[in-house]
């Protein structure tokens, strides 16, 4: 069984000479297959900590822009620009080239 630790920077080496490992994807220091897990007791995360990030979830640019209400908040220059056609986005059509914001095309 897997177990995710929580070890500060300074303390890594020592985590390491016990045996923990660094999952690199998930950014996190765990053991896995110990029957003693004594030694790594001061690194283990309480349950509030397993329950609110267990490394395998990092949080969207789109959700650090939100606050508690959900409400998006956007810079104070954001001006939404209505739609003239159908066309995707990036793209721009002849019926909508007139309002596009760059004229590469």
């Amino acid at each position: 069984m897997r177990l995710n630790l929580k070890v500060p920077f300074a303390e890594k080496d020592e985590a390491k000479k016990l045996g923990a490992r660094w999952d690199a994807g998930r950014k996190i220091w765990y053991v896995e297959g110990k029957e003693d897990l004594a030694p790594f007791s001061r690194w283990s995360p309480t349950p509030h900590d397993a329950s609110a990030d267990d490394g395998r979830t990092p949080k969207s640019a789109s959700a650090k822009n939100q606050d508690s209400s959900g409400k998006v908040q956007v810079g104070s220059h954001y001006v939404e620009h209505p739609r003239v056609c159908d066309c995707p986005p990036w793209e721009v059509c002849d019926k909508c080239r007139a309002t596009a914001l760059s004229s590469r095309v």
